[in-house]
């Protein structure tokens, strides 16, 4: 319980009530202030204090004042006699609770084993959700150790469970590859060695938890192949189905903060679920990570192909003989005279329109020059270079299109891939009976580049063209990519079932706060006006009746008795809104209502 409270909280809490005085009126003394304390304890936390100091000063000062009895008396109560027995079980009978049992607590450790533990991960609010259980079935809770111990007790017996299941839902050859990521009998070293093909020893554990430094060519590379040792362990797709994902992110979250070492001492159901939460959820990073990287690097060849063109020609492109000067008198005469016509204002200064045409034309060309020349380089530097990554590439993504009749680039790309295998010198052009798509595909800028004077298409400038196409598509989400995350299909994120779903859920409970919080409102608005104070109904226009700080997400809630019919309330309150429906405001639950 917190210690520290305000007056006002103080009064609204701790004050007794008149059930509460004829409670403690035949007691005395220290026996008098020790029920009174017990009692207003457990009416706010529904269990008793574990000691005296539990208690707030406060709060035993407040109820002392009540009771007429020294503050003092409460360090004198005696917390192992009889007399605080029996004070609890008049408590407990006042409030319709009963003591707490070990088969209680048997009960309680297994729904939280059960029902909570997979999808809540934070011990607090676990043992909120006891206390919260233990209200709504009147039982007193136990005293917070006690809780804190049955919590741990739940995750324990969760975990087991969890690690048995996962482990029984993996093969015996994927529980050897799993094993062999942890190995430390050096086979990293023989790259011939099936641990490694499967993605063993302790470096490749190591490397299985870094992400790429910077975009390259090697490490759009070494994501790839990352990625393939990753798949060799064949986990079922399925393995985490029904599990929360974040609680299989937690996992992952230990796994990666583990030392080879330390996961070889584990049990190896303990070991093997860590180790298949963390290469499940990185197989779905390292997709993502590789897209990434590929769009990353499309933006790195072409900004480098246009900064060596831009050195090259930047000097040349830039004589144009009295251009400066030329600008210089159009930008003086335009702001000599803004509302001037351009022929008799800036035609006057240059030496008449043949003389700007002559410019444009001039800086036209050396626009066409400048492209011309970063499609040269473009085409240079992915054929000795960058061409390196689209076998790798095309092989470890799974590329899907939902666009079942124009789709050019998955096209393209099926075409790519089926002359991956063959090499350039064999053929540098598509077979002529190839059907190319090149409309969605190949820019009008590049049509030049890509078909030569005979009709053929080159497949170099072809692939360049077809990776710019893809990575275009896949951030329109046009393509997307099986096994990823980020670049998942994105009618997943379209299901229409967990949109109504959680519209209904989030609609009904904004619904449900609202309407208690008006009525609570509507109370204490009534109450004000019975004291005799004047209520301002443009004051009520800005109270926002969605107040959710009060909502507590394991509060005392029960399902039984959603049957019960409500007590009659009154939507009227005696407050003037004409002025705001003059003002034709929209005022926030009360102007509606009234």
């Amino acid at each position: 319980m917190r210690q520290d409270w305000e007056p006002e909280d103080l009064i609204e809490v701790w004050t007794l009530l008149e059930d509460d005085m004829k409670r403690v009126r035949n007691k005395s003394g220290t026996t008098r202030l020790g029920l009174a304390l017990l009692l207003k304890f457990f009416e706010v936390e529904a269990r008793f204090p574990e000691s005296a100091k539990e208690v707030p000063v406060a709060a035993v000062e407040y109820v002392a004042q009540q009771v007429k009895v020294p503050a003092e008396a409460w360090s004198d109560y005696d917390w192992q006699s009889k007399a605080i027995q029996r004070h609890r079980g008049e408590i407990r009978a006042a409030y319709g609770f009963r003591a707490n049992t070990e088969e209680d607590q048997d009960r309680l450790a297994a729904w939280l084993a059960t029902e909570l533990c997979p999808v809540e991960l934070s011990r607090d609010r676990l043992a909120a959700a006891v206390v919260a259980r233990c209200r709504n079935d009147r039982v007193e809770p136990p005293a917070p150790r006690q809780v804190r111990r049955l919590v741990g007790k739940a995750v324990k017996d969760f975990e087991k469970r969890f690690c048995r299941s996962t482990m029984d839902r993996i093969s015996h050859v994927t529980r050897s590859r799993l094993e062999d990521l942890i190995a430390g009998d050096g086979t990293e070293h023989n790259k011939d060695t099936a641990g490694v093909a499967a993605g063993g020893g302790r470096s490749h554990f190591t490397e299985l938890k870094t992400d790429p430094i910077a975009p390259g060519l090697e490490s759009l590379l070494a994501e790839v192949n990352k990625l393939e040792r990753v798949r060799r362990l064949e986990l079922p797709a399925d393995l985490f189905a029904d599990v929360s994902e974040k609680l299989v992110d937690a996992w992952r979250a230990r796994a990666s903060k583990e030392y080879p070492a330390n996961l070889e001492r584990m049990k190896p159901p303990r070991r093997l679920t860590l180790l298949a939460t963390l290469c499940h959820v990185r197989q779905t990073e390292i997709t993502d990570s590789l897209v990434d990287l590929f769009i990353q690097l499309l933006l790195k060849i072409n900004t480098k192909a246009e900064r060596k063109v831009e050195k090259e020609l930047g000097a040349e492109l830039k004589k144009v003989r009295g251009k400066e000067a030329m600008l210089l008198r159009v930008a003086e005469a335009a702001l000599s005279e803004p509302s001037g016509t351009v022929r008799r204002v800036i035609f006057s200064v240059v030496g008449g329109e043949k003389t700007l045409k002559a410019l444009a034309a001039e800086a036209a060309a050396n626009e066409a020059r400048y492209k011309a020349r970063v499609r040269t380089v473009l085409r240079s530097s992915y054929s000795a270079h960058w061409r390196r990554m689209l076998a790798p590439l095309l092989k470890a993504l799974t590329l899907k299109c939902n666009n079942t009749e124009y789709r050019p680039v998955m096209d393209a790309i099926n075409l790519l891939k089926r002359y991956l295998e063959q090499p350039l010198k064999e053929g540098a052009f598509f077979d002529s009976a190839e059907t190319v798509p090149l409309d969605g595909v190949v820019s009008e800028q590049w049509r030049a580049a890509v078909v030569d004077d005979r009709g053929r298409i080159e497949r170099i400038p072809y692939e360049l063209c077809v990776l710019v196409s893809l990575r275009d598509a896949l951030r329109r989400r046009e393509i997307w990519v099986v096994g990823a995350n980020r670049w998942r299909n994105p009618e997943d994120d379209l299901d229409p079932v967990e949109q109504e779903k959680a519209m209904k859920f989030n609609a009904l409970l904004t619904n449900a706060v609202v309407f208690h919080n008006a009525l609570d409102i509507a109370e204490i608005v009534r109450q004000l006006l019975e004291e005799g104070w004047e209520i301002d109904s443009e004051d009520l226009a800005h109270i926002s009746p969605y107040l959710t700080e009060h909502i507590n997400r394991f509060g005392e809630y029960s399902t039984h008795e959603l049957g019960l019919q409500p007590e009659e309330y009154d939507p009227k309150l005696d407050v003037d809104f004409t002025p705001l429906r003059e003002q034709d405001l929209v005022t926030s639950g009360f102007g509606n209502a009234a």
